[in-house]
């Protein structure tokens, strides 16, 4: 579907591929619009809601400048996905095990590896690029070690599905963990602090920025770097414990190509209208010409393989999942554990109030949201998953 709604109150225009958007989402995009940096227009995905800072599902490209808030804390957030040699009739009629093996493999939650067990693999080509950062910016430092290889909380997952020819498949998505969080908090307060000093009116202080030349600029493209790196280490490491949990479960299995490994959390240097610019994705991934990309559904629904088609007004971006549709505290309300158990059937997966929050109901419909990007990415698997991991 093409382009279904246009803002035009700003300095550039908002154009967004969905009519399914909140009003505070559209004011979160009519302050960005304003800002004196944006170059061209901003782009709204299917997904698009409120975020903090930035509207989450949008895409914004900016010269001279970076919103550290649009980025976001969660840096380098995004998905990764391997297809096996199994088939549907080769699993087991119950998952349960084959979750708990899982869960034992990749720690979820705030938890980390304990010690002896980190991924020093992974660490030996993370680790050289962390400590100029650090000692730049010495209150950095997080538990980042023993995190890496861990899931986290909140909407990250692990996910065994089947595709439409009955294959297996491994999906998961996860990010930058605590460290992330740490970079991303400390340069939003800088930018913050930039702002005030420089007194400049911003139509939201969460879109407080950081010029090229300014004091924090080249420290933040650093650090940010790094964590977009670390971000998908992590979800190689984890991919990695996953594959040998499972070959404790089932029958003989190879691991194909990797399908794709992405952030959909992140700021890049790219090409757009004639100019460069630093592309910030929050909520979106890349979907240039013949790029194949990961758009995942709540812990109910169907998921998707994607190939871009490169669409230039979308900035080759296109959604990075479903969205959600309320925020959590409202799904915990307005659910229960029974309503749970009832959208969740046939997944093995936690079904406790501890994650009603995650519900699939709390989510858009991602069949409508497909439909809304017929213009930017085509399908090429179309995956329902089996057992869901959550933190």
């Amino acid at each position: 579907m093409p382009i279904k709604r246009v803002i035009s109150k700003g300095r550039i225009p908002v154009k967004i591929y969905t009519d399914d958007v909140s009003e505070n989402a559209v004011k979160q995009l009519e302050n960005v619009a304003q800002l004196p940096f944006i170059h061209s227009h901003v782009a709204a995905m299917p997904d698009v809601h409120w975020g903090m800072g930035a509207t989450i599902g949008s895409v914004i490209p900016t010269i001279g400048a970076i919103i550290p808030a649009a980025v976001g804390v969660d840096i380098g957030c995004g998905m990764n996905a391997v297809r096996l040699s199994l088939r549907a009739d080769q699993l087991p009629d119950a998952l349960g095990r084959v979750r708990a093996a899982i869960e034992q493999a990749v720690p979820v939650g705030m938890e980390g590896h304990g010690n002896g067990a980190w991924c020093e693999d992974g660490l030996a080509r993370v680790a050289p690029g962390l400590q100029p950062i650090l000692d730049k910016h010495p209150k950095l430092n997080a538990r980042w070690q023993s995190q890496l290889g861990s899931l986290g909380g909140g909407n990250h997952f692990i996910e065994l599905c089947l595709d439409e020819s009955q294959q297996v498949w491994i999906m998961l998505h996860s990010g930058s963990r605590g460290i992330g969080n740490r970079i991303g908090t400390h340069f939003i307060d800088l930018a913050k602090r930039e702002m005030e000093r420089w007194k400049i009116q911003l139509p939201d202080k969460d879109l407080a920025y950081l010029p090229e030349g300014s004091r924090w600029f080249d420290d933040y493209v650093e650090a940010v770097g790094w964590a977009q790196d670390y971000a998908m280490e992590n979800r190689r490491q984890m991919m990695r414990l996953i594959i040998e949990a499972l070959r404790t479960q089932l029958p003989p299995f190879e691991a194909t190509a990797e399908a794709i490994n992405c952030h959909h959390n992140y700021v890049a240097r790219e090409h757009h209208f004639g100019k460069d610019v630093y592309l910030t994705r929050k909520g979106a991934i890349r979907a240039r010409e013949g790029d194949l990309g990961i758009i995942p559904g709540s812990m109910g629904a169907r998921s998707y393989i994607v190939r871009g088609l490169g669409n230039p007004m979308s900035f080759c971006s296109c959604s990075h999942g479903a969205g959600r549709r309320m925020s959590r505290s409202e799904a915990t309300r307005r659910f229960t554990r029974q309503d749970l158990e009832e959208q969740t059937k046939g997944v093995e997966c936690r079904k406790d109030k501890g994650v009603i929050d995650e519900i699939p109901a709390a989510y858009k419909d991602i069949d409508e949201v497909m439909a809304n990007q017929s213009d930017l990415v085509e399908v090429v698997h179309t995956l329902k998953q089996v057992l869901t991991v959550k933190g």
